[in-house]
């Protein structure tokens, strides 16, 4: 009875015992962080959370209803601006998930034209490259938000280690009067990289854009000409002012000599990837990583895609709004088009010593 008495004793003790321990150890993990229901993945993933968190405040500052000097017309383009850096990632690199790694600096080089010439695809192609990183979205910062400073500008760019340029691309600033200046404020010595390509090709593909946003827009020939009679070129269309590449180029060699430019065939481009993008990487001085074994033609689409990447179930093509079907433009309309750019070209071709060839067509 006795000895009963005490195993009964001795086992309820060493039950509280037990559970007591159980209940403080659980209690220790929880509070020293290791019970989250959901694992922490290590090593790294495929999302950068430091240009995530760059993209949120960017988005704040722009949507913030802060005291603007903008015209009505600058707000909707503020808005429209945002939109596309919301929509902006930079998830081709794999980077440890702290964001505490590498340097945000300035670009180094910079893709500043032309509309519809094919930056977005120069842009894709570069960020194979392990040793190119690039804002995903347009920062218009000098040509629209220049008035937020130099360091707002700087802290946009992700992360860069040693060794590793920092790129961004916005079309606009070879065709913004102030942009070169601007740029030069920042480092005379930026890299200069314009993607170009036949100036009435150019024209339709911008003016298909614009109607695929807006079906009601007037005909392409109403457009282009100041008046059907005589067939004089409207300069003032946005869509044929921006091919008038001599002139841009003029303006922009008032700060940057020629040998920091790079001139980049929109139309190789296509037909040879992985040749314009050797001479690309040659002039950043990279090592030439991207070449053909990361390119096939996408007969669909009517130009070359990334072949699948590591890990990725598919390849990476460029969006919908890539490939666009142009709408039928009368040939003589054509035809004024090509006289009317044609002594441009040829002052583009002396300037940059390079033959584009697009008089040829």
């Amino acid at each position: 009875s006795y000895r009963l008495c005490f195993f009964f004793f001795f086992y309820s003790t060493s039950s509280v015992f037990i559970t007591m321990l159980l209940i403080f150890t659980y209690f220790f993990y929880c509070l020293t962080g290791f019970c989250h229901s959901v694992p922490t993945t290590l090593g790294t993933v495929n999302v950068d959370y430091d240009i995530l968190d760059d993209r949120r405040r960017v988005l704040e500052e722009l949507r913030a209803p802060a005291q603007r000097n903008f015209t009505a017309d600058a707000q909707q383009v503020d808005v429209l601006s945002a939109n596309r850096l919301d929509r902006a990632g930079d998830q081709g690199h794999r980077i440890p998930v702290s964001n505490s790694f590498g340097t945000k600096r300035f670009p180094q080089a910079i893709i500043i034209g032309v509309k519809k010439g094919g930056t977005r695809a120069l842009l894709e192609f570069l960020r194979i490259h392990p040793d190119v990183r690039a804002f995903g979205a347009e920062p218009h910062f000098f040509d629209r938000f220049y008035d937020r400073g130099l360091e707002w500008y700087r802290n946009l760019m992700p992360r860069t280690l040693d060794g590793q340029i920092t790129m961004e691309k916005t079309p606009s600033y070879f065709v913004t009067k102030e942009a070169p200046g601007h740029v030069c404020t920042m480092n005379c010595q930026t890299k200069l990289i314009v993607v170009v390509r036949d100036p009435v090709t150019r024209a339709v593909s911008d003016y298909t854009q614009t109607l695929s946003k807006n079906p009601s827009l007037p005909s392409f020939q109403s457009l282009v000409l100041k008046n059907s009679t005589t067939g004089l070129i409207d300069t003032t269309w946005s869509a044929v002012r921006i091919g008038l590449y001599a002139k841009h180029l003029e303006n922009w060699l008032q700060y940057f000599p020629l040998s920091h430019f790079l001139f980049v065939s929109g139309e190789r481009l296509v037909s040879d990837p992985s040749g314009e993008m050797g001479r690309v990487q040659d002039f950043l001085g990279l090592k030439r990583v991207v070449s053909d074994k990361h390119f096939y033609f996408n007969q669909t689409k009517g130009f070359p895609c990334l072949k699948k990447p590591e890990g990725s179930s598919k390849p990476r093509c460029l969006g919908k709004s890539k490939g666009r079907t142009h709408p039928h433009i009368p040939t003589d309309i054509l035809q004024r088009l090509r006289d009317f750019y044609r002594p441009f070209n040829h002052r583009f071709y002396e300037m940059t010593g390079q033959n584009f060839g697009w008089d040829e067509s």
